[in-house]
């Protein structure tokens, strides 16, 4: 027996009828593909468009651009838990709504900006309203029946993927043929989309609880079946987005070495940048299915062992076209994790507090966001550029011992 087949979390008090749930599905991943497409097709210029607000020195430009990155990533790792907190007690719905509409004035306002220091406060208030993903994952693990949540939060976990695997080139292009300033307008006017998706198409039947009924953090770790399991599953959020951030800061100048400088660095960077996310696109509702079947826990193992045995090998190619079939196959081994720790979390979490865990689990996702180019900057310029994958295949390593004693209860459980 799996653990999608255990007993341990407690089902929602109302039943959600499928064809609600499918609506909520369809309209959550059309809202997360906006979001993830307005972050990351900003990403690429918004150093360049910080580079137009003052006459700023490389070093400076440089810790401008690094406080703006990584600004909205502190804040959600600080705030995400008050947010899950208020979602269990007024409704994931709500701080949806919240969330799509603050990420829109926000990315609205960065196209009024005078300096860059406008830029970093927006990118910190943008972090405060952050939230979208936590409470669709939330929203859709209290209505869909235990047996089939994997296959749905990896149906749903695609649409981030699609999203930030489009973002850049519809940033590159948007940028190109208008201007920073009006890119920024179009992706705030996505981000208005996505709070009007969110207001007309998603449902959710939720009765307020009273402030003094609302749990308070002890209790919520008191109802865990598995308190040990759940936390672990943090801690493997924040590594496995260390690890996969860790590669960033270097990808495109590896490229330019194995390359040789080739004129087509740009091209192809953007091209092995790429090529993870469309492997992951299609394998993830795949593996989620099956992970429903025979358990998460091992669809999740499955992929940190495929993760080292593909970073090992990247350290030592010899042309970008290794690098780009490594790199492909990685996005089955992503497709494998976090979709399969969302599962975990959602089979193993009762209702009433499945608000809070999961925005538990944005704030260490977060902390990973921004841990891990740092990681990587760091042993790139002790090890140079072969020696990040190294240590990201160390890191991913220790995740994978993490995991086989976090799920070793779950095993011995479903064995018996």
């Amino acid at each position: 027996m799996s653990e999608a087949e255990s007993e341990p979390a407690e089902q929602p008090a109302f039943t959600v009828p499928k064809k609600i749930w499918h609506q909520n599905l369809i309209a959550l991943w059309v809202g997360l593909f906006l979001t993830s497409m307005g972050f990351s097709e900003l990403m690429p210029f918004l150093s360049l468009y910080i580079e137009t607000l003052g006459n700023y020195t490389h070093s400076e430009l440089s810790i401008y651009s690094g406080l703006a990155f990584s600004a909205s990533f502190i804040m959600a790792a600080i705030v995400s838990p008050l947010w899950g907190s208020l979602a269990d007690r007024y409704g994931r719905r709500v701080m949806l709504l919240r969330a799509s509409l603050g990420m829109a004035i926000c990315v609205l306002l960065m196209g009024l900006a005078t300096n860059v220091w406008m830029i970093i406060g927006l990118r910190f208030i943008q972090g405060i309203f952050s939230g979208y993903m936590p409470n669709s994952n939330a929203l859709l693990a209290i209505q869909v029946p235990k047996k089939e949540s994997g296959k749905a939060l990896g149906i749903l976990a695609t649409g981030g993927v699609s999203g930030a695997l489009f973002g850049p080139f519809l940033g590159g292009i948007l940028a190109s043929i208008f201007s920073y300033r009006v890119t920024f307008f179009i992706t705030g006017t996505l981000m208005l989309v996505v709070f009007f998706v969110t207001l007309f198409f998603v449902k959710e039947k939720f009765q307020p609880v009273a402030k003094e009924d609302n749990l308070h953090t002890k209790e919520v770790i008191h109802v865990l079946p598995y308190p040990k399991l759940i936390f672990g599953m943090f801690i493997t959020t924040m590594i496995i987005q260390a690890s996969n951030n860790s590669i960033s800061p270097i990808l495109s100048l590896y490229v330019k070495q194995i390359m040789h400088g080739s004129p087509a660095v740009t091209f192809f960077s953007g091209i092995v940048a790429a090529v993870p996310g469309i492997s992951t696109l299609v394998a993830a509702p795949r593996l989620g299915g099956i992970g429903d079947r025979i358990g998460s826990e091992k669809i999740m193992i499955f992929g940190f062992i495929l993760a080292i045995l593909l970073y090992i090998p990247m350290a030592f190619v010899t042309n970008v076209w290794e690098l780009m079939a490594l790199r492909f196959l990685l996005g089955v081994s992503n497709a494998c994790m976090l979709p399969a720790v969302q599962a975990i979390i959602a089979k193993n979490t009762p209702a009433q507090v499945t608000g809070r865990i999961f925005s538990w689990n944005q704030s260490f996702q977060a902390v990973g966001n921004f841990t891990g180019p740092m990681i990587g900057s760091l042993v790139s310029s002790l090890f140079g550029y072969s020696g990040v994958f190294l240590s990201t295949a160390l890191l991913v390593f220790i995740n994978l011992c993490l995991v086989l004693n976090e799920t070793k209860t779950l095993r011995q459980t479903n064995q018996a």
